[in-house]
């Protein structure tokens, strides 16, 4: 079995491709030989991406609110989960919390809104703050996802300087109508296939641990690879309750490495992004599998807070990362400076407990300081997912 993965990467390396067969011998590889796994499939992200990783920041344009049905969402119709709820950021609030990525070392900021898909003076909103972010940060990519498009609005996000449009699939085509039946899994495509008719880079991926078998994970990362996709977010459920998903739990750290594994032999010259569901699925594992990744968010999601930012920037520096666009210098400033900022909070919270009840304005289960840190979850029940209470929608500052 290991020799066969070692092999299987010298095909790919040699112009072969991964077969359908060979997605599935991977996914149902023993643990005890997971380090072969990633050994092997680590050779083809070092070909394609060195020891890069690809930070990108998001920012919740819109939040809640949404006509859909997906059963895993938090924000979908008839979702009870109490997460924050708004409409449209300004433009002004836009740029600061996209400038708290940008600074943090993200150099894509993602862009997303809540809803079946956007309206014209949506994309009106968009197109200005997509002008504003490139006029105010030189080099910033905008990545945005807004819905299924009509016709003529990839376009018009084009031209104002958008660079990527992101709509997963989410799972295989098999298995969609079992998550959501309000859009199709060809509406889906359709989207992806208007962003990239009118030159926006593809972004779409997955979410796993919804019921789907190991079939249709592979059948979902084989569609992905024919849609020809230039990034692969790969989440993982986060479980929120109040949801019909509530309580599921199918994930495994080796798991979550081994479906990670499987997307870079598929798919080895892509972006394979960790996204929502890192910390709590991957854990401890969270750098075993950056080096079959190549790319991560920053800080928090739409709705859920993620691992402290300083907590992401330590884990890249000590497993031997580089961040992409930044030099070792760059990256050592960028360190120093939020260990500067942790400290300040820390001396701000010596004599105060932390907390938002305390009048720090600190935000409830921030993570940005010793003080706050909460202890490991003994199990699923102590894992759920901590509802998003900073950052956008707030006026606590964002985790970036």
């Amino acid at each position: 079995m290991t020799t066969n993965f070692d092999a299987l990467a010298t095909r790919i390396l040699e112009g072969g491709a991964a077969t359908e067969a060979d997605a599935l011998a991977v996914l149902r590889a023993p643990d005890h030989e997971l380090m072969f796994l990633v050994a092997a499939a680590g050779r083809l992200r070092r070909e394609h991406f060195g020891n890069t990783v690809k930070v990108n920041y998001l920012v919740n344009l819109k939040s809640g609110l949404c006509p859909e049905n997906c059963n895993y969402c938090s924000q979908a119709m008839g979702s009870e989960a109490p997460i924050l709820k708004y409409s449209y950021l300004s433009k002004d609030e836009t740029l600061k919390q996209a400038g708290a990525g940008l600074r943090g070392g993200a150099t894509r900021v993602c862009m997303v809104s809540s809803g079946r898909g956007p309206s014209d003076r949506d994309i009106d909103k968009v197109v200005e703050m997509t002008e504003a972010l490139k006029d105010e940060y030189d080099g910033v990519e905008v990545c945005a996802c807004l819905g299924l498009l009509k016709d003529g609005q990839a376009e018009r996000l084009k031209s104002a300087g958008v660079d990527a449009y992101n709509h997963n699939i989410n799972t295989a085509e098999s298995h969609h109508d079992n998550i959501v039946q309000t859009h199709t899994y060809a509406d889906r495509v359709d989207t992806i296939g208007k962003a990239k008719s009118a030159g926006l880079s593809p972004c779409s991926g997955l979410i796993a641990g919804l019921g789907e078998t190991d079939e249709q994970l592979v059948e979902a990362l084989f569609a992905l690879k024919a849609l020809d996709t230039d990034s692969i977010p790969v989440n993982f459920l986060m479980p929120f309750d109040g949801t019909p998903y509530q309580n599921t739990w199918e994930l495994s750290p080796t798991r979550c490495v081994k479906i990670l594994t499987m997307a870079r032999f598929v798919c080895p010259d892509k972006e394979i992004r960790i996204a929502g569901g890192r910390e709590m699925h991957l854990r401890t594992l969270q750098a075993t599998a950056l080096h079959v990744a190549n790319s991560i968010f920053l800080g928090d999601y739409l709705t859920s807070e993620g691992q402290d930012a300083l907590a992401d920037l330590h884990m890249l520096r000590d497993n031997g990362f580089s961040i992409l666009g930044l030099d070792d210098a760059g990256f050592a400033e960028l360190i120093a400076t939020h260990e500067a900022n942790a400290a300040t909070v820390h001396r701000a919270h010596a004599t105060t407990p932390c907390g938002s009840s305390a009048g720090t304005g600190c935000g409830d289960g921030c993570g940005g300081c010793s003080v706050a840190q909460a202890p490991a979850p003994s199990s699923a029940e102590d894992n759920k997912p901590v509802i998003r209470a900073r950052g956008a929608g707030t006026e606590v500052a964002a985790n970036a």
